[in-house]
């Protein structure tokens, strides 16, 4: 019952224009690990009994399973008998309708042969470690919107910021904010798909450092640096040796997003004047924008966010057995879509922002829409509009909880073209020898310098 006022009163925020409401009172964040998750989500199951109450009986690795933190090791399912409920395809998506995201039945519509969704059971077992719920309770006492949405005023690191989230910019700094690895180093491949079925190939080496997410600063104010990123090209061979680093900020009132590129031609390093917003994302051929990755990244500065409450949705979720290491990239990627047999999807509660253009700024997405699983904060999928305000892609994430760093963590995901027909299989690594290497804390801001970019490229 708490959720469904707090949503009424987003909807009263959100058209008032303001952030009428910041931090909750004591007796709201009472109910943080009580009747709501201690990161804010229902703990009950739905009416129907199609969504499981919140377990949370595993955190890291479960018992009877063997796996190896820090090295790399590739998901291993902890559900291998589940077997799919049902399936949804282009025959019966009308019954399935109220559930699915207009991207999601207009890959029926564009596919109708070959697209479907299977849905398995709704597990909700995982949970964090303790110093995230002292985290997301000292932010529901404290946290608040900065000035125009583009900052978090006296949060702490460690969790999502609101964890009972009132208005749109606050369930954006959720999306923005959750808790998540803060070393990552995967070797990732990139597949676009032309509409043809040909598929052109890139390889990089990303290391993240989410310097907000070390948990020895948990419970330390949120201020300075969100997070470093480093990327080094392998493929296509024309780019082998291109290295960028970016630095992200946690104001964006006050600081952007800086970027530098070794250019292993000329060997030198340059300042990107900007970097973000909708420029092309390497190797996606332009079926990407940088701020694309992770559904939406960056700034907000060019967007109106709109909360749309909370909907009942068939989301990808567990996605162990898109990972494997047995899975190979020519069963995987079709021409069309990704492989249906290997997609798991659950029925979850997940928030529902809407991002629209602002006047008098610029974007190829006029509009956005966000889908955001209220378990774990992040975006799991996302409807993209033109400027005319027509349908225009549909991306999502595999997300899968992972054992080694007590997470859940973005594997591979996909961006379709609903008009071309083409798609970006992204962030690629079952073929890999190694998966990614999370949470091995081998990280440091020095790593992500221009002199590092020069250092790396020779």
């Amino acid at each position: 019952m708490i959720r469904l006022s707090l949503i009424g009163l987003a909807a009263l925020a959100c058209a008032a224009g303001t952030p009428a409401f910041a931090k909750v009172t004591a007796a709201e964040a009472d109910h943080l690990g009580k009747d709501l998750t201690c990161v804010g989500a229902e703990k009950a199951g739905n009416k129907d009994g199609t969504i499981p109450e919140f377990s949370g009986k595993w955190l890291g690795t479960p018992p009877g399973m063997t796996y190896t933190p820090h090295v790399g090791e590739h998901p291993i399912d902890p559900y291998p008998n589940d077997k799919p409920l049902f399936s949804i395809t282009a025959q019966n998506v009308a019954q399935y309708g109220d559930k699915l995201s207009d991207g999601q039945k207009a890959m029926f519509a564009r596919y109708p042969k070959t697209f479907r969704i299977d849905v398995y059971p709704s597990r909700r077992d995982f949970r964090y470690a303790d110093f995230v719920c002292a985290s997301a309770k000292t932010n529901a006492l404290n946290s608040e919107v900065g000035t125009d949405g583009l900052f978090v005023k006296n949060g702490v690191k460690g969790s999502a910021p609101f964890p009972i989230p009132k208005t749109a910019m606050e369930v954006f700094w959720n999306h923005t904010l959750p808790y998540r690895a803060y070393t990552d180093s995967t070797l990732r491949d990139y597949g676009n798909v032309l509409s043809s079925g040909a598929v052109a190939w890139g390889r990089a080496l990303n290391l993240s450092y989410g310097i907000v997410n070390d948990p020895k600063d948990a419970g330390k104010p949120l201020e300075g640096v969100q997070a470093y990123n480093r990327s080094f090209t392998y493929l296509p061979e024309r780019d082998k040796g291109t290295v960028t680093v970016t630095s992200e900020p946690l104001d964006f009132a006050t600081a952007k997003r800086l970027a530098w590129t070794y250019d292993p031609g000329t060997r030198r390093v340059r300042q990107l004047p900007e970097f973000g917003f909708d420029q092309p994302l390497a190797f996606t051929g332009g079926k990407m924008t940088i701020d694309s990755d992770r559904i939406f990244n960056g700034t907000p500065e060019r967007y109106d966010f709109k909360l749309l409450g909370k909907r009942e949705m068939y989301i990808p979720y567990n996605t162990y057995k898109m990972h494997a290491k047995t899975v190979k990239y020519a069963d995987l990627v079709k021409p069309g879509h990704e492989n249906p047999d290997y997609i798991r999807y659950e029925l979850h509660r997940v928030w529902v922002l809407e991002a629209t253009l602002k006047k008098g700024f610029r974007h190829v997405y006029g509009k956005r829409t966000l889908f955001i699983d209220e378990d774990t904060w992040h975006t799991v999928m996302g409807d993209y509009y033109d400027t005319r305000g027509q349908l225009w892609q549909w991306g999502f994430i595999g997300y899968y909880y992972a054992f080694d760093a007590q997470i859940f963590n973005a594997g591979s995901s996909f961006y379709h073209d609903l008009n071309s027909g083409g798609y970006i299989a992204y962030n690629l690594f079952q073929e890999q020898p190694k998966g990614p290497i999370l949470n091995k804390g081998d990280m440091t801001p020095s790593m992500f310098t221009p002199e590092a970019a020069r250092q790396a490229g020779n």
